[in-house]
């Protein structure tokens, strides 16, 4: 019989065709961790059902016992259901009344009680999900600051914000996806100041997913409602640590978490969003505003400053006087573009060997890498020194960006801008950075700008990014996220 007809069936009085079904639906006997305990209260069956690992085996001792105990303090009576329910010590205690639900609710960590001659099952969250507890993100790290990150843990992170944001207007929406998976997604925000167009929309694109599973969790979650294509620039945030999310609710973006993933969803983003960091705020809006300065000045380097190199060396004459010896002094067999290419990819390498090797030994590579194999290239004439430099500058600008996705299609836009200005030099490089500007303001995430505030300009929000402003003076919610309420503190305040 089909899923969607099973969840039509009502509870069967008999605990035995209930038996019968999870036998032969969900594997009880064939599955180690599925499994039932059979009680007899009151004269009357009762079979508990749960998943060993994903519930706390303590607490379900304790309803265990709750419910013997039944047998020596009360007499035989037509409400038994009525008494076992009134027995079941948990905070969360719910009636189902379908199979199909009281099957969701086990397989996601939950205990259902089945008690004979009643259409009805009790269901009790005693989750306790394997996983580690909150830490400091590797990626998001900062100097002073707290240290408590996300985890895969849904319960956690949802808790860790509200932690941040005791507002009873915090509201997080819970839904499913995936017709196997049944991966547990809510939707975090503040009900009078999150924009209800934007949310109905994501929650309506979430709700419309068909799919079996979501084992790579919120970046599936991303690709469906986001829809981008072969475009690599992120067109969401991402972020695992708790004081940004909840900053980010405050302004007026919607959160998504998704179960089995340490990173949440921060909705709508602009390009400017992904060049923020907590270290910022963490900082006088003096230090704020020169690290800020100083972030951009790298990730514009990680993008311009190899091509831009490579055309003064194929075009000498745009050289003035006084910048005559920027290229190469001496001539080599190989090209410059495959030289800078080849280190380039090199330094890639090293990335990808650097995640797949055991910490204790990823430092003794980089170092084996940057000197012996950088010295031993230059010494055979492989490539000139000056490409190892600019080639590593660039490197250094791209790990200055603060998101991952960014630096990533930050680099694929620098190789492409390299290609043209090998191929058609000045013309080659002004046309490159023109069309990459431009695709960058064509480009829209979930109906928003993503190059706002430059473009559409608005001059308060340009300013905001510009300049790290004292928080006291930052009484108003961006505009690009159509808040409900726009001001976060009175103006006077």
């Amino acid at each position: 019989m089909s899923r969607s007809n099973d969840k039509k069936w009502p509870i069967p009085e008999s605990v035995h065709e209930i038996e019968n079904y999870m036998k032969h639906r969900v594997g009880l006997g064939i599955s180690f961790d599925f499994g039932v305990r059979k009680l007899t209260i009151l004269k009357k069956d009762v079979h508990i059902y749960y998943v060993n690992g994903l519930c706390d085996t303590l607490f379900v001792i304790q309803l265990i016992e709750e419910l013997v105990e039944i047998n020596d303090h009360e007499k035989v009576s037509k409400d038994v259901v009525k008494i076992i329910e009134n027995r079941l010590v948990n905070q969360s205690v719910a009636r189902v009344k379908t199979l199909d639900e009281v099957v969701d609710q086990v397989l996601s960590g939950l205990v259902a009680v089945m008690v004979e001659g009643a259409n009805t099952a009790f269901v009790i969250d005693v989750r306790s999900y394997p996983g580690r507890m909150p830490q400091e993100p590797d990626t998001e790290k900062v100097v002073r600051g707290s240290r408590d990150g996300f985890v895969e843990n849904i319960i956690l992170n949802t808790a860790l914000t509200r932690r941040r944001i005791r507002d009873e207007r915090l509201r997080f929406e819970m839904l499913k996806v995936g017709e196997r998976s049944k991966t547990d997604v809510s939707l975090g925000y503040l009900e009078d100041v999150a924009d209800p167009d934007l949310l109905n929309s994501i929650r309506k694109e979430i709700k419309a997913i068909k799919i079996d599973g979501i084992p790579m969790a919120d970046k599936t979650i991303e690709e469906f409602i986001v829809k981008q294509g072969w475009n690599p620039y992120p067109l969401v945030r991402y972020t695992e640590r708790a004081d940004i999310a909840a900053n980010h609710i405050l302004e007026g973006h919607i959160l998504i978490f998704v179960d089995t993933s340490p990173s949440v969803i921060i909705a709508p983003a602009t390009f400017f969003h992904h060049l923020q960091h907590a270290e910022e705020f963490r900082e006088s809006p003096a230090s704020g505003t020169f690290v800020r300065w100083t972030r951009f000045l790298g990730v514009l380097a990680s993008i311009l400053l190899l091509p831009l190199w490579l055309l003064f060396v194929l075009e000498p004459s745009l050289l003035p006087e006084q910048l005559s010896f920027i290229g190469p002094n001496e001539q080599t067999n190989i090209p410059v573009i495959i030289q800078i290419f080849i280190a380039d990819f090199g330094i890639e390498f090293l990335r990808l060997a650097a995640i797949h090797t055991p910490t204790p030994l990823s430092t003794a590579m980089g170092l084996i890498a940057a000197v012996l194999i950088g010295q031993i290239a230059v010494s055979v004439g492989l490539f000139v020194p000056e490409v190892i430099l600019y080639v590593a500058i660039s490197g250094i600008g791209t790990f200055t960006t603060p998101s991952y996705e960014l630096s990533v299609a930050n680099k694929m836009a620098r190789l492409t801008l390299l290609i043209l200005v090998a191929l058609f030099h000045t013309p080659g490089f002004v046309i490159g950075t023109t069309l990459l500007f431009l695709f960058l303001v064509k480009i829209r995430a979930l109906n928003t700008p993503y190059f706002w505030p430059f473009l559409p300009f608005e001059p308060k929000g340009f300013l905001q990014i510009i300049v790290r402003r004292a928080i006291p003076g930052s009484f108003l919610r961006p505009s690009i996220v159509r808040p409900r309420n726009r001001y976060r503190q009175p103006p006077n305040g």
